[in-house]
């Protein structure tokens, strides 16, 4: 399975739902407005850095062979590409599927005006591109894991040799048997694979016409076969997205939770062909309060309520009488995610494995005042993270409890104290024990929240005798310099997009440092637990295996999670068909909004 993380998604937009859109014969269009919380990065899948906006958008126009069934409740697989469910061996090694014909990618010069049909050579090309060292893919680890036959081999290859990696080797990782059947083959065990395969960022079908017309601009051509296309983009600015004239149309054919909402959603999709809105237009509105007032001016289709907003929109967790009045609906959600700082385990100051450098980060966690955190930042739509593993997920257990979530300043001065970080000089700051100054730097951004965070943050740490400075940039530029390993400390969020919490583990699997393990954790021990939980069948044996795994990340704490989000979505009274899922991405298709 995997995660997105990097970036919150919130719907709405900053030009309002009621703007005029009209096709070019003048006729009205049904445009749904959604906002971002923070940039894109870019839109060739094997160079996302698993920013969770950025992969809600590739997810809406690349397709991967499975899909979730949107309103099943639990999250149930579906057909996306593919023709069957796939074919999983005894060992849970060989996973084969057959993609459905008559499926075709968007129209595109790279095409050379005829029309491009969906292969299995597709996949095959598209899981090989993360494994080219050009690209340099923070994802690489969802594969590497798993060692795929030849494709480690391939890779290493084209470095040893500086030459271009060969894409037309056949590997028996991945290989297409013929035009529409699909085999891959694990190195290792791993029964929950299928997850993966619904992953439209991860395992979506690319074409190579595509890249080598573009080259080094993939980034702003994505071409896929789902149910958009993108239209424009400017740039951390706005995306447009528009209906794939190519797109097959498939209704809606799942099975529908036992719920209200989703036996009304059902019946309103009943027989239609999707998607049934013409275009998606989507703002970066980084500020909590103008998404606030543009959806308040009747702008965004729904809006996932800001923290700060949280007791004007939904005192005490029921909808406010104003906007009932409006006719404005309320989703409550718990989020499969978590929120965290982590420490860079190769940094001088935090970093390490020695009880001191241990007592450090733990001294951290508790002296920072998560509850606060919550309340202030977040406006208490969370709830404590005892671990890193989130709820809705394999590993999570509502009754774990762990230092975690503990806000106890007075053991984070004993623990300082014992292990030698005391104020030495008489200036009201602690000192490392050897004498050297002991200055803490976070990374953050500029935004309102951000800024709401700092402040906590720097209160937090006084309080216990540690000084706290800030690193201010962007968002872009923070994924840039996490990847080469030149922060201190940051946080950000991770969300589930698939029922399996192994993911929530394998953040801190020693091989995966650098891409997914931003803090580079490395002890052998736990990563020979992460090992014997990825092989294991979903069971009592698996879930005992991963709780030592969770116990060993507060023991070492290279994270200090904060908590799982509690979405409230307010929802226009004009959209229709909207429920948030708790994994699935590529929603858009479904939602009906008016014409304009």
């Amino acid at each position: 399975m995997k995660l997105t993380r990097r970036g919150l998604l919130a719907a709405g937009g900053t030009l309002g739902a009621a703007a005029l859109a009209q096709t070019p014969t003048g006729g009205p269009r049904k445009v749904l407005r959604l906002a971002l919380v923070s940039p894109e990065t870019t839109f060739d899948p094997a160079q996302t850095n698993s920013d969770l906006n950025t992969g809600t958008i590739l997810s809406n126009i690349f397709e991967a062979p499975l899909a979730f069934d949107y309103l099943a409740r639990p999250a149930r697989l579906a057909l996306a590409t593919a023709a069957a469910m796939p074919e999983m061996s005894a060992d849970a090694k060989i996973f084969t599927v057959k993609i459905a014909p008559g499926i075709h990618f968007a129209d595109d010069p790279a095409f050379k005006g005829r029309r491009r049909e969906l292969t299995a050579a597709d996949y095959v090309y598209a899981i090989k591109r993360f494994y080219d060292p050009k690209y340099n893919s923070s994802d690489l680890y969802l594969y590497e894991s798993l060692k795929l036959p030849g494709l480690t081999e391939l890779r290493e290859r084209a470095i040893k040799g500086k030459r271009p990696f060969d894409y037309d080797a056949e590997v028996e990782g991945i290989r297409a048997l013929d035009r529409y059947t699909l085999r891959v083959t694990l190195g290792v065990a791993n029964p929950r694979f299928v997850y993966q395969m619904a992953d439209p960022v991860y395992f979506g079908a690319v074409a190579r016409e595509v890249v080598e017309h573009y080259g080094d601009e993939i980034g702003a051509h994505p071409v896929g076969t789902g149910a958009f296309r993108l239209k424009r983009w400017r740039r951390g600015s706005r995306t447009v997205l528009e209906r794939s004239p190519s797109y097959r149309g498939t209704p809606y054919a799942g099975t529908p939770a036992d719920e209200p909402l989703a036996r009304e959603i059902a019946a309103g999709l009943a027989g239609k062909a999707l998607p049934l809105i013409d275009e998606v237009v989507l703002d970066v509105v980084e500020e909590d309060q103008p998404r606030w007032l543009t959806f308040l001016n009747g702008s965004y289709a729904w809006l996932p309520v800001p923290g700060p907003y949280a007791s004007i929109a939904a005192p005490r967790g029921e909808l406010a009488p104003f906007l009932e009045k409006k006719g404005v609906r309320l989703q409550k959600s718990l989020r499969p995610d978590m929120g965290m700082t982590f420490f860079f385990m190769e940094h001088p100051l935090v970093g390490g494995y020695t009880p001191d450098k241990v007592a450090l980060r733990r001294a951290i966690g508790l002296a920072f005042d998560g509850q606060a955190y919550i309340r202030h930042v977040l406006g208490g739509l969370a709830i404590p993270a005892q671990s890193t593993i989130s709820p809705f997920t394999s590993g999570y257990d509502p009754a774990y409890k762990s230092e975690m979530s503990d806000f106890d300043p007075a053991r984070a001065k004993a623990l300082l104290d014992l292990y030698g970080y005391v104020d030495r000089d008489g200036d009201g700051w602690r000192e490392q024990p050897d004498g050297q100054p002991l200055v803490l730097r976070l990374a953050t951004q500029s935004d309102q929240r951000s800024r709401t965070s700092n402040e906590l943050w720097q209160r937090s740490m006084a309080a216990v005798g540690l000084k706290m400075e800030f690193d201010i940039a962007t968002w872009p530029e923070l994924l840039k310099r996490s990847r080469a390993g030149t922060l201190m400390m940051w946080g950000y969020a991770w969300q589930a997009a698939s029922p399996d919490g192994g993911f929530f583990l394998a953040i801190a699997y020693g091989p995966n440092a650098s891409e997914a393990n931003d803090p580079r954790f490395q002890l052998a021990a736990f990563d020979r637990l992460y090992e014997r939980q990825l092989v294991l069948p979903d069971g009592p044996q698996r879930e005992a295996v991963m709780r030592q795994a969770k116990d060993m990340l507060v023991a070492y704490m290279p994270f200090k999670v904060h908590g799982h989000r509690v979405y409230l979505d307010l929802v226009q009274p004009g959209t229709r068909h909207y429920w948030r899922h708790p994994f699935m991405r590529d929603i858009w298709r479904f939602v009906d909004v008016p014409a304009t």
